[in-house]
């Protein structure tokens, strides 16, 4: 336990990480992609590839408390789609990880969210019709499947590019929220021995750490519920766009 308090030796570092897993409860309870916040601060407070094994339990944690909320309105249909390329893209991205330095890593995150919010605009632009017609080909489900492996497993980094995929299928705001928690939570399930025995990037310190943000995420995943009860469609729509570009932006100063 001493270890785990040593890796956040401020005070404002204690809050951060704090604020950091209210974001993150948040997130897997429906406001998608403000857990995306987290993901510039927590490379800001422990490094950008460091950071992807200290905040992974910390997600799986939130995942759980998600999919016991949602247990019964995800979509299964749609993590099918997703599935194979994403296991894919999450070999990519650990094959990747181990030729790259620190800087570098965060640019691989800041590129995927920024190619997140570029295909968001393009398709918020997009009449319905020509986004129907595109969600019907082929390659639509896999193409996001690989996107969101890959990001996932570079930093944790999938927000964007799922709520994208998500919005781009017409999903109500339940089953958006639903669906996206099942599908992130096989997927950070899955990296979790990826990340111990190829990248050796889970601790016991980490561990510890992540245990004392259990009642922040459980905060966090109150208020989600509540927020996604009281916005309107239209609105939640708009709020999940202008997460998404927050976060990339915030990515590109710190």
């Amino acid at each position: 336990m001493g270890e785990a308090l040593q890796l956040l030796p401020s005070p404002a570092g204690w809050v951060l990480y704090f604020v950091c897993a209210v974001l993150i409860g948040m997130s897997k309870t429906g406001v998608q992609n403000i857990g995306t916040l987290a993901v510039p601060l927590f490379a800001f407070l422990f490094g950008a590839k460091y950071s992807t094994g200290i905040v992974l339990i910390l997600l799986c944690i939130a995942d759980l408390i998600a999919v016991i909320y949602y247990r019964k309105e995800f979509l299964w249909s749609e993590i099918k789609k997703l599935l194979p390329a994403s296991l894919f893209g999450l070999i990519v991205g650990l094959l990747l990880g181990n030729y790259i330095n620190d800087k570098i890593f965060k640019l691989l995150i800041g590129i995927c969210i920024i190619v997140g919010v570029g295909i968001m605009i393009w398709l918020d632009r997009t009449s319905q019709q020509r986004q129907e017609k595109l969600t019907k080909n082929r390659w639509y489900s896999p193409f996001f499947g690989f996107i969101l492996g890959f990001s996932t497993m570079i930093g944790n980094a999938a927000g964007p590019a799922l709520s994208v995929y998500m919005l781009s299928k017409r999903l109500d705001k339940i089953s958006f929220a639903a669906t996206s928690a099942w599908f992130i939570m096989i997927l950070n399930f899955t990296k979790i021995p990826l990340q111990v025995f190829v990248w050796h990037n889970l601790t016991w310190s980490g561990f510890y750490l992540n245990l004392l943000a259990i009642p922040f995420i459980l905060l966090g995943g109150f208020t989600g519920i509540k927020i996604v009860k009281i916005l309107p469609e239209r609105e939640f729509r708009l709020l999940i766009i202008a997460l998404v570009v927050v976060s990339a932006v915030l990515l590109m100063i710190l």
